[in-house]
């Protein structure tokens, strides 16, 4: 009987057919769930530094409005202005827009809405009163000041 040599077996290549949707998926996963910025900002806001904070809890249910004096001083002015998403406002202009961001929201979670106050700090107290004047009007009774820790 003849003894016959066993072969050595080559390994079988890696099959990569598949990476380049694997790659693809990932990428469009990484597009859909990143949120880069939702505004942008037309003042200028440097908040004040606090010793006791509290973070939000559910900050999709928190609409911010922005306080402080334009960037651009040419076009705007240099006093403090409001900013409501990406546009500014007046102090009037506040009550329509608790309205659109209150139908925006789910009916349950209408109640829950938080209006998110980003003053500057050089800003006066008077314009913040009559934002927060605004918001009595619009019954958005659930207000924060946003700050930066120390």
């Amino acid at each position: 009987m003849a003894k016959f040599a066993k072969k050595p077996k080559a390994l079988p290549a890696i099959s990569t057919a598949s990476l380049p949707d694997i790659v693809f998926m990932l990428l469009f996963f990484f597009m859909v769930t990143t949120v880069l910025r939702e505004t942008d900002l037309l003042i200028m806001n440097r908040l004040p530094a606090a010793t006791q904070l509290q973070k939000l809890e559910k900050k999709s249910l928190v609409s911010y409005i922005y306080v402080g004096k334009p960037r651009d001083t040419g076009k705007y002015g240099t006093e403090p202005r409001i900013q409501l998403n990406d546009v500014l406002a007046l102090p009037r202009d506040i009550v329509n827009f608790v309205f659109n961001e209150k139908a925006d929201r789910a009916e349950g979670e209408r109640d829950m809405l938080t209006m998110s106050l980003k003053v500057d700090r050089e800003a006066k107290m008077g314009i913040v009163s009559d934002v927060k004047q605004q918001l009595r009007e619009a019954n958005a009774l659930k207000v924060n000041y946003s700050t930066t820790g120390r």
